[in-house]
């Protein structure tokens, strides 16, 4: 009979990271490091304990072995397949990244009686109607990227593992590209931008991610702890408050960087409202990618910032 290794005191957990050098996984790293030793994997990595390690979501056997190698008490998985219109292409690719690992992960944090931490999204509904998405809504999701991470939400709660799994939308970090920095670059290059202006949601910073993930995994470990008929696994929307579309989020970004940089260069006199259909990619975009996040908001006495605070914190540290 295999051997299920207790879950540590909060400041001495073991967390396996998967995703490290993405938007949020690389947050993750910061934010989750007070809670205990951090083993973060990018695909293949050579630990000088637990040895050759791979966080490679394609190789199911190998990411099956280092779970089993590290033994953690906690997994998040930061990684997947994202890039939304080439899913539409490679649709195995897709389901393999999305859904069988995920469902990998929740088999092995199962037997290890570990938790799993795991990032979907509002792509896994139609985006219909006006008013924010609750867990408890159906899904119906409109493109092989929203198949695939609806699927990979399937498989964890299939397994028995213990899990949080964390909807959010829209996410930018201040490392890398995002589209703030696209805008900014096009306004100071144009004399007009065209914007979409009929899909509706709220920008959400990595960091705000990686640190609520943070927040809510220790308590949730920790009251799991005392009392052991209270269970905070489950599905949980997390954006930033408010909402907007692309359009006013341009706007937004515009104005503010002239705020902080008055001498900044914006050539742009126009950011021109635009529909959807503006733009056609091969994968259909939701109009409506608002989330109620009241359950988690309840469930762990937080407050979200409304979106502009964060977008407002990352143009100051990047204009």
């Amino acid at each position: 009979m295999k051997s299920v290794s207790p879950v540590n005191s909060l400041n001495r957990l073991r967390i396996l990271l998967l995703g490290k050098n993405g938007q949020v996984g690389w947050e993750l790293q910061r934010s989750l490091a007070p809670l205990g030793e951090v083993i973060a994997l990018d695909r293949a990595e050579t630990h000088p304990i637990y040895g050759e390690l791979s966080g490679d979501l394609s190789n199911l056997d190998a990411l099956a072995a280092t779970v089993r190698a590290v033994r953690p008490d906690v997994i998040v998985n930061a990684a997947a397949h994202t890039a939304v219109d080439r899913a539409e292409s490679e649709p195995d690719l897709a389901r393999t990244l999305n859904a069988l690992a995920p469902g990998v992960l929740a088999d092995e944090a199962q037997k290890l009686g570990a938790w799993l931490v795991h990032y979907s999204t509002d792509y896994v509904f139609d985006g219909s109607g006006d008013q924010p998405w609750r867990e408890t809504d159906a899904p119906a999701p409109l493109s092989v990227y929203g198949r695939t991470k609806l699927e990979g939400e399937q498989r964890i709660q299939a397994s028995g593992a213990k899990h949080l799994i964390f909807r959010t939308s829209w996410v930018y970090g201040a490392r890398g590209g995002n589209f703030a920095k696209t805008m900014l670059r096009l306004a100071q290059e144009r004399d007009r931008l065209t914007v979409i202006d009929d899909q509706f949601g709220a920008p959400t910073g990595a960091e705000l991610l990686a640190d609520i993930t943070a927040q809510v995994t220790a308590q949730a470990i920790s009251r799991m702890n005392q009392t052991a008929s209270e269970t905070l696994q489950g599905i949980y929307h997390l954006a930033a408050g408010g909402e907007t579309t692309w359009n006013g989020y341009a706007r937004h970004v515009v104005a503010e960087a002239l705020r902080l940089k008055p001498d900044l260069s914006i050539k742009a006199q126009e950011i021109a409202a635009v529909p959807t259909s503006a733009f056609p990619t091969p994968a259909v975009r939701p109009h409506n990618s608002r989330l109620d996040t009241q359950k988690l908001q309840s469930a762990f006495g937080l407050v979200l910032p409304p979106w502009q605070q964060g977008v407002n914190r990352m143009l100051a540290e990047t204009v």
